[in-house]
């Protein structure tokens, strides 16, 4: 028997891939399905199962391409109905994987078809579970994606969630492995540890979920903090229950070269986005105006996702020259399926053709110290409340970065600011939005908070 937990950072999602005997089971592939492929010839074995925790929110899976490359069959937890071909498991259901064996718990609460799979080794020994979004380290699945008007509220929710915790997770072993859907840094849940494996017994102890007193007071730690879900998370369920687009087609037409005059014209006619994918350390310098930067080397599917409102938006590509594909291939997984094309040769073609370049007026924290005018000018920080209560510039005000397309209406067009996050990378992103909408009377902070810190500007806690 063979586990491996296949990793995705930028999502914060485990894959997991198990063998025994010349059989395998794939619980909850990423669409880009290469990489499982190559797994199952490496090893020589037959696909038996591809099986689906939930219907996934925060990306789109690869279950259906999976399922279409391999002939294995999609599983789904009890009561899930799909547009394609799949079948519902029951609670308690036996499967079967070479000298192994799978076993269903049915466990409601993030989402009602939620499943936690659990892994009975050669002797006998319940060895691992599969928690989905049931059970993260840490913390538990966010209970409010599923609610239902006028049926489920995210308390009914919490409260199933609580229920499937305490009669299907907390009795088993202490040393069982724990192998959740997600880590640090996913909207799935609020206080995930970095690790992406812990035993039981750790989590019983530590894990605040699951040491609260009562059923009660379990809701309302949970529900508690809980931030407002992503834009992209519900089309990104409809995707995964209705189906989408093979990824093979996607990335041929998004594939597509464009001149500047066609990026122009694509821009005018279709009102195509432009997605400027460089570091924020070379977007500042040259941009095509009205493009915005979301730097494919940072958190960029899950932002791309959270400030892109419509997944059916246009979308046209700059990147640096060789990861036009790695661009197309990410805003897949979160839904983003109508990227029309790249800029061919990136910046420099743009810049090379003459056309109207624009920058962003970005300064060093050592300036922002010895500026008079930040005395006195608003601070605006666009981390997140937790960052921001940590530590802050005195007097800063906290608009995190995914609630910027309700707060920049608020925004004084005669009045200067100032914006920063923790290194750059958001704020960046910020900027460019703001100067899409017309919104100009700013300056940016180099290096964020990070880099502040090292001056003499007064902090607030």
């Amino acid at each position: 028997m063979k586990i491996e937990q296949i990793y995705t950072g930028c999502l914060a999602q485990g894959a997991y891939y198990i063998t025994s005997n010349g059989e395998a089971a794939i619980i909850d592939p990423l669409r880009d399905t290469q990489e499982y492929q190559e797994r199952l010839q490496r090893d020589g074995v037959k696909l038996k199962y591809i099986i689906e925790t939930h219907f996934h929110a925060d990306f789109v899976s690869g279950h259906i391409d999976l399922s279409v490359a391999t002939g294995a069959p999609i599983l789904f937890g009890p009561g899930a109905s799909t547009a394609y071909k799949s079948m519902a498991t029951v609670d308690g259901q036996i499967l079967p994987l070479g000298n192994v064996q799978l076993k269903i718990l049915h466990t409601p609460g993030h989402t009602l078809e939620s499943i936690c799979i659990l892994l009975i080794d050669e002797n006998g020994k319940e060895k691992a579970l599969f928690s989905g979004d049931t059970l993260f380290l840490g913390d538990v699945g966010r209970p409010d994606l599923a609610q239902k008007v006028g049926e489920y509220t995210q308390e009914d929710l919490a409260g199933m969630l609580y229920d499937s915790l305490m009669n299907k997770v907390m009795p088993l072993p202490n040393d069982i492995i724990i192998y959740p859907a997600h880590g640090a840094g996913s909207a799935c849940g609020k206080n995930m540890m970095k690790e992406t494996m812990d035993s039981l017994g750790h989590q019983k102890e530590m894990n605040y979920a699951l040491n609260q007193p009562s059923k009660e007071a379990f809701v309302s730690a949970v529900l508690d903090g809980l931030s407002a879900p992503p834009a992209y998370f519900s089309a990104a369920v409809q995707l995964n229950k209705n189906g989408y687009k093979n990824l093979n087609t996607v990335l041929e037409e998004g594939l597509e070269p464009f001149t500047p005059e066609e990026v122009t014209q694509a821009v005018e006619g279709i009102n195509a986005l432009i997605l400027d994918t460089r570091k924020n350390t070379e977007f500042h310098k040259g941009f095509i105006p009205g493009s915005i930067n979301i730097g494919i080397d940072g958190g960029f599917a899950p932002w791309a996702g959270t400030l892109i409102k419509d997944v059916t938006q246009a979308l046209i590509i700059v990147a640096d020259t060789g990861r036009e594909e790695e661009v197309v291939t990410r805003l897949s997984r979160v839904g983003f399926d109508n990227v029309i094309g790249y800029l061919d040769g990136g910046i420099d073609a743009w810049k090379n053709a003459g056309k109207e370049m624009d920058t962003v007026h970005r300064i060093s924290p050592e300036e922002f110290a010895a500026c008079v005018d930040c005395q006195t000018d608003t601070v605006i920080d666009i981390r997140n409340n937790t960052e921001y209560s940590n530590v802050h510039v005195e007097n800063a005000n906290c608009k995190p970065l995914a609630d910027i397309n309700n707060w920049m209406n608020d925004l004084q067009d005669d009045k200067h600011f100032f914006i920063h996050c923790a290194g750059g990378y958001r704020s960046m992103i910020a900027a460019s939005i703001l100067q899409a909408r017309g919104i100009r009377n700013f300056t940016e902070i180099e290096g964020g908070m990070n880099a502040i810190k090292g001056t003499k500007i007064p902090m607030g806690i």
